[in-house]
């Protein structure tokens, strides 16, 4: 059966990360992201998609036993169908609009 990718974030969208970053350490998986990214991978390709290091973001996966049903962990972005982010705008095909969404724009966490 053919699955359309879905390219989803970590930080703040996986993980309790709330604007701290640290290189070496990546914070615990988000009440609910496991029965999220488990219920998504029945009927999408699930691609975790990420600026951190890639063996460190791997590791994580395994550990909260997520690489069942994560496809592939990657930093390129690659052809979907839609992305998941904490940190992004849906262009609504006016610019106008965009550059207010980008001067009022807040990440959920803050």
């Amino acid at each position: 059966m053919f699955k359309k990718t879905i390219l989803i974030d970590l930080d703040g969208v996986l993980n309790t990360y709330s604007g701290k970053y640290d290189a070496n350490y990546i914070p615990p998986i988000k009440d609910g992201a496991y029965d999220f990214i488990k219920e998504l991978s029945e009927n999408f390709k699930v691609v975790l998609f990420t600026s951190r290091n890639l063996l460190l973001a791997s590791k994580w996966v395994i550990e909260n036993k997520l690489d069942e049903f994560i496809e592939n962990v990657t930093n390129t972005k690659e052809p979907s169908f839609l992305i998941i982010d904490d940190r992004c705008i849906n262009f609504d095909g006016n610019y106008e609009n965009l550059k207010e969404k980008i001067k009022d724009f807040n990440v959920w966490y803050k």
